[in-house]
């Protein structure tokens, strides 16, 4: 689980085992957690977290979108675009 930022209270991650999902960040608060979408940026998934802190943390991610997409990339390679890509053409 490559930490990519923390911020604050949030640690900004992704798994190394998802490379057929399209770009993503996890996001956990202590024992709370969310999921967003890097493209464009969306929630996928929160447990635990409030509208506040949801709030803070969209803005993180819009805030830090080009390093978090770059970071995914670098670490997932050009495959996992093109699978995310074709996935969604079919």
């Amino acid at each position: 689980m490559p930490t990519i930022l923390r911020i604050g209270p949030y640690r900004l991650y992704f798994y190394s085992h998802e490379p057929n999902e399209p770009p993503h960040i996890h996001i956990d608060r202590d024992a709370a957690t969310a999921k967003f979408w890097l493209e464009p940026i969306e929630l996928a998934s929160s447990i635990g977290l409030s509208a506040k802190d949801l709030r803070k943390v969209q803005n993180i991610v819009q805030e830090n979108q080009i390093v978090l997409r770059e970071a995914w990339h670098e670490h997932f390679g050009g495959s996992a675009r093109r699978e995310s890509s074709e996935c969604l053409l079919f």
